[in-house]
Formats: structure tokens, C-alpha cells, sequence
């Protein structure tokens, strides 16, 4: 369990410039706060105490303003930066390395008892107030713009945003962007002076779609 918590407290140093001590990441950052009580509330859970699993969970979300349904399954090293307006459903899967902003809902569509909150990937970054919907993939180091909402299954290493998502970045759309050059080569072209297009960093919403 210690070694697991200074996993998290490095993640956080690691992650955002404005941390400067690991004594004010222990005391000062509620996200972290809300992924380690997780712990606590996930095993009673899982364990069958489901009642006081909600209770725990219910005054984590008092206290921190982040709200993870015991049941969700988070991997090592998640953060949850500034944290406030977090929401993240009870079959919602996290793995490791995962760096969500404020205001990220991972939210069902279904009302029946079934995976219906979204799956994200090693490696995955949630930009602020982003909202994906359902039982969809979000593959290792995939990334969603701030104040997008997703509903489709994004493939490893791809940049989506917008609403509703469309890629913008990725192998993917490199591929697409490249077939397009080659079968544009030969062909006369007119320079109307507009700009290359440019991949939306998620983040906290500082910079349009990116971080402050």
C-alpha cells in the first residue's frame, strides 16, 4: 500500500509543474485524496458492503468534490488534476497512468445492470469537462480534448475533441492526411492562405481545448 502511494504522490511531481513538494501533493490535492479513499471503498465493494461502500464513497464526494462509484475499477498511477466536477460510473474500467482533468464524466447510457461507462487505456489523458458515454474504448495513450463528448471507441494513440469527437490527430489521421497529399500531387492548387491544421491537447482549459 506505501509503495503505492508514493506511485501516486511521484505521478503527481511528475505531471503538473504546479505541485513543488511532495508534503503539499499529501495535503493539497483532492483528486489524489479521492483515487486513494477509492481503495478503501472499492474492496469494501468488492468485498460485499455495499451500503457503507456508497456511504464512504458519498462523503469522499463531499469532501473532495469527485465522485467514483465503488465499483469502478481504477489502475495505478491515476490522476485526477484539480478534481472538482469528476464523475466516474460504476462499471467505468481506468488503466494505468490515466491523467484526468476537472469536470471528466466516464458515464453510462443504459438502464439496465451491464457495462455501460466507458473503458480507458494505459497511458489515456481526459481533457477538462470532457464526457464519454457507454461502453466504449479508449485505447493506451489516446487523448480527449476539453469539452468534448465521445460515444465512439477511440484507437490507441489517437487525438479526438469536439462535439460530438471526431479524430484529429493520431496514426490514423496521419495516414489519412498523407493519401491525401499523394493523390493531390500533379494537381494545380490555390494558396488561400489558411494555416495547417493543428491537434488539440486536452488539459484544464487554459489554451483553447488545453491546459492552464
Amino acid at each position: 500500500m506505501l509503495a503505492r502511494l508514493r506511485e501516486d504522490v511521484e505521478a503527481v511531481l511528475e505531471r503538473d509543474p504546479a505541485a513543488k513538494s511532495r508534503l503539499e501533493v499529501l495535503t493539497c490535492y483532492a483528486g489524489l485524496h479521492a483515487v486513494w479513499a477509492h481503495l478503501v471503498s472499492h474492496r469494501l465493494w468488492e468485498g460485499g458492503f455495499h451500503l457503507t461502500a456508497r456511504l464512504l464513497s458519498q462523503f469522499v464526494r463531499f469532501m473532495t468534490g469527485v465522485e467514483i462509484h465503488p465499483g469502478a475499477q481504477l489502475g495505478r498511477r491515476v490522476v485526477i488534476d484539480h478534481g472538482m466536477g469528476v464523475v466516474i460510473g460504476e462499471t467505468a474500467e481506468v488503466g494505468d497512468d490515466v491523467h484526468m482533468y476537472h469536470g471528466v464524466t466516464l458515464g453510462g447510457n443504459s438502464p439496465r445492470p451491464e457495462k455501460r461507462h466507458p473503458t480507458l487505456g494505459d497511458g489515456v489523458v481526459v481533457g477538462a469537462n470532457a464526457t464519454l458515454l457507454g461502453d466504449i474504448d479508449v485505447g493506451d495513450d489516446a487523448r480527449v480534448g476539453a469539452g468534448s463528448v465521445l460515444t465512439k471507441d477511440v484507437p490507441a494513440g489517437e487525438t479526438w475533441t469536439g462535439v460530438p469527437a471526431t479524430r484529429v490527430g493520431g496514426p490514423s489521421a496521419a495516414e489519412e492526411h498523407e493519401e491525401s497529399d499523394a493523390a493531390s500531387e500533379g494537381s494545380e492548387s490555390v494558396d488561400t492562405g489558411t494555416s495547417a491544421d493543428e491537434s488539440v491537447v486536452p488539459g484544464d482549459g487554459a489554451e483553447a481545448e488545453a491546459d492552464d
